[in-house]
């Protein structure tokens, strides 16, 4: 019996696969202007692997989770975060800060359940998004930008809207700011939201990243650094909310 993970977001999409014993399979995809596409393209992919659909039992979480009408049970991305979360970590209590798309959210876990959780909804500054959309107005990749941002000075961007940060980070190109300057503003833009966030939720335990920026090491440094707490993460962290629909799915009679 395989047991799936459907975690369709705004911008990237999550599958995991479990089986009776083990993690079996992990993968991305961009989620596009479709979602129900995206879920389509998903289940090829998967009975490519061999892995019959008609047999397994299915878990949609995510932005899209309503766009896969092949899951038996759709559940929020609150509680598939937990659960992945904690499969990962193995942790008693965590603080996961998962940062996606289109919102950021910070959420308590305790012995594999949510106790609470808070999340910045209002605007993609700071999200995932708005780092996507600073880098390419400095011209870089992402993962450069944030390389960049380590060999910056501090440099405020106050704006609290995308679209004002980005005519703020244009205008300071203009007047000849350097763009490690530049990329360190960005970041410590996006670390002071989460900062935001967790003195309103409370840090319990250990801090564990997930979403899409748990691969960029400059900017797990850096957000370490400024909660003045090591900030934990994995190669897997991108899949906590696939992961936790997958282990949610084994409950599916």
């Amino acid at each position: 019996m395989h047991y799936i993970g459907i975690d369709i977001g705004s911008t990237a999409s999550k599958v995991s696969v479990l089986d009776d014993e083990e993690l079996k399979l992990n993968f991305v995809m961009p989620t596009g202007w479709s979602s129900v596409e995206t879920s389509n393209i998903i289940r090829k992919r998967l009975e490519k692997e061999g892995i019959d659909i008609e047999k397994a039992r299915i878990v949609a979480t995510g932005y899209g989770r309503v766009s896969v009408p092949y899951a038996h049970k759709t559940v929020t991305e609150i509680t598939c975060h937990g659960k992945g979360a904690y499969f990962l970590t193995g942790s008693h209590m965590t603080t996961v800060i998962d940062i996606g798309g289109q919102d950021t959210k910070v959420i308590t876990v305790e012995e594999g359940k949510v106790t609470s959780f808070i999340m910045n909804d209002k605007c993609a500054a700071g999200t995932g998004r708005f780092l996507e959309l600073m880098a390419n107005t400095l011209g870089v990749s992402l993962n450069d930008m944030c390389q960049m941002a380590l060999k910056g000075r501090d440099i405020s961007i106050t704006s609290m809207c995308t679209v004002f940060a980005e005519s703020e980070v244009i205008s300071l190109i203009g007047r000849g700011a350097k763009r490690e300057d530049i990329a360190r503003g960005v970041l410590n833009s996006i670390i002071g939201r989460i900062k935001t966030l967790l003195n309103k939720q409370g840090i319990k335990g250990e801090i564990y990243l997930t979403g899409g920026l748990c691969e960029l090491d400059p900017f797990i440094e850096l957000l370490s650094k400024s909660l003045n707490q090591r900030v934990s993460t994995s190669s897997l962290a991108r899949y906590a909310g696939s992961i936790g629909g997958a282990l949610m799915a084994r409950n599916i009679v």
